[in-house]
């Protein structure tokens, strides 16, 4: 019986072909299946080792470490915290878990929008800072580790081809 992403789904005795909406089901080429279980194999791998690198380093997560870059790169080292959740694609309620953490840990700290007294800022502190620039090299061999160094230059670009432009045409919350 073919997988559920080839034609098949559990317990049926023959492929489905239409959904509950009633539209045909596209199912996956043998090599549509194949790229797919690749890259949830791969994806799994790779950002599990440099997670679990970067804990061990550093003491940081990996959504730790992108709000602290994501903030380091802004002018001010601060950002609203709605592009904030946007940029490093989290929800508000994530995200402010997460500035809870940081905060608490002295690399983060919340800052009253002058401009809208409804909103606020999540500001990266100087602690936070030196947090970032000390783990950033162990995370940079990290990712050459586990990522670019298996990758040829022309891999490398046709990776960065493809997954931005999946960036850019897949919508957010879909």
């Amino acid at each position: 019986m073919p997988s559920p992403s080839q034609g098949g789904h559990p317990g049926a005795g023959t492929p489905a072909t239409t959904t509950t909406s009633d539209e045909p089901v596209r199912w996956l080429t043998p090599e549509e299946d194949r790229a797919w279980r690749s890259w949830i194999a791969a994806s799994a791998r790779v950002f599990g080792n440099i997670e679990r690198d970067l804990r061990r380093s550093s003491g940081l997560t990996f959504d730790d470490y992108e709000v602290l870059v994501r903030l380091s790169e802004t002018p001010g080292r601060r950002m609203r915290l709605s592009r904030l959740a946007s940029e490093v694609h989290q929800s508000p309620s994530r995200l402010s878990q997460r500035l809870d953490r940081l905060t608490a840990r002295g690399m983060v700290d919340r800052v009253r929008c002058e401009e809208d007294r409804r909103g606020f800022w999540a500001e990266l502190t100087p602690l936070g800072l030196a947090a970032l620039e000390e783990a950033a090299p162990d995370h940079v061999r990290s990712v050459r580790a586990h990522l670019i160094d298996h990758l040829d230059p022309g891999e490398i670009d046709s990776l960065a081809r493809i997954l931005g432009r999946l960036a850019l045409e897949i919508p957010k919350d879909t």
